[in-house]
């Protein structure tokens, strides 16, 4: 346990009504399910055929997948950083 206080947080994710609860800000909480909706609203124009839970595993995959390119591009940034920081030495 982390000793943060929860939060409690009722948003709407594609029609359905949800209680999230974490130690983010309420507003934080909010932005995270109004991005989902916003992907799930998407993918659904883009599928229409598409039944909610097979909706909601394509766009949990393509979060996943929009998240890990951003973490390794954040990480070959880092490491860039870390180069020239060193003045360009490769100890």
């Amino acid at each position: 346990m982390t000793g943060q206080p929860k939060t409690r947080v009722s948003v709407r994710i594609y029609g359905q009504d949800y209680t999230i609860v974490g130690t983010e800000s309420p507003a934080h909480i909010r932005l995270v399910a109004a991005f989902v909706d916003d992907k799930m609203h998407e993918f659904s124009e883009k599928n229409p055929m598409l039944d909610v839970p097979k909706l909601a595993v394509l766009t949990a995959v393509n979060i996943a997948s929009e998240y890990l390119k951003l973490k390794e591009e954040y990480n070959r940034l880092r490491e860039q950083l870390k180069k020239e920081k060193d003045g360009g030495r490769d100890d």
